[in-house]
């Protein structure tokens, strides 16, 4: 931990030699993440419900999946960038290194930027925990925790799952893209909207729901089911077999030679 707190240091202070591009990418991430919410707006102009949820429930799922992404994206960013770390050998010099070489490809890109995204969740956390009504009890609160968090894990294992193809591809695969920037437009509204399919796959393949829609059901007074509390924490365990992928991948590296 002491070490990847130094790569954090390091490269928080890289970025912020060039202050003026580095709040202007922030800036740039807060509005990307601004026209999200308008298109929710517009949508709750024309509809009062969608599936029975109303304006306010919808922000507050929202602005836990945009938490959780955005959490994810900055910490994690390097194992998005993986394919290019395979690419130019870098990884080479990584395996050498007495160093776990999940810390060093963490610590090889951080993106203190995504604090734009973060920032907008913040805003929309402001206006969505008072107006949906939810009466926040112990429990409550312990819930949307877990839902963050949960959510952090759900996203960092699939940018492990990325990371962990460019083992035998070379190059990244965009299909997990449909996951990772795709799990964070389909988190604009309770996954129930989507169908039961959709549902189903983000309920046994890629637990997104577990993190998102069924607690957040507990979380609006949907369902008076504890169980649903720990779901996110169900959730979080699919870290484990993201983990297993990437040893296996680590076993069949071979170096590109670059």
């Amino acid at each position: 931990m002491k070490l990847y707190l130094r790569y954090c240091s390091i490269i928080l202070r890289s970025q912020m030699q060039y202050k003026s591009s580095f709040f202007m990418t922030i800036l740039g991430q807060f509005l990307v993440s601004f026209s999200m919410f308008i298109s929710i707006y517009f949508m709750f102009k024309r509809f009062n419900r969608v599936e029975g949820f109303s304006y306010s429930e919808v922000l507050l799922c929202f602005a836990i999946v945009l938490t959780s992404f955005s959490i994810a994206e900055c910490f994690i960013r390097g194992f998005d960038a993986f394919s290019g770390i395979i690419s130019n050998g870098e990884f080479d010099r990584i395996m050498v290194r007495p160093r776990n070489e999940i810390i060093q490809v963490l610590g090889s890109k951080i993106e203190f930027t995504r604090i734009g995204r973060f920032l907008q969740a913040v805003i929309i956390f402001f206006y969505a925990i008072p107006a949906s009504e939810v009466i926040w009890t112990f429990d409550k609160i312990v819930t949307l925790v877990f839902m963050i968090v949960g959510g952090i894990c759900i996203f960092a294992g699939l940018f492990v799952i990325y990371a962990s193809l460019c083992f035998f591809t070379i190059e990244g695969l965009e299909f997990i893209n449909i996951f990772t920037d795709g799990g964070r437009e389909f988190g604009k509204y309770p996954l129930l909207i989507y169908g039961e399919g959709v549902l189903k796959f983000f309920t046994y393949i890629i637990p997104l729901a577990l993190v998102q829609y069924y607690p957040l059901t507990y979380l609006i007074g949907r369902t008076d089911n504890k169980l649903f509390i720990l779901l996110p924490l169900i959730g979080a365990l699919f870290l484990i077999p993201c983990y297993i992928f990437w040893r296996f991948g680590l076993k069949h590296y071979k170096s590109t030679g670059s």
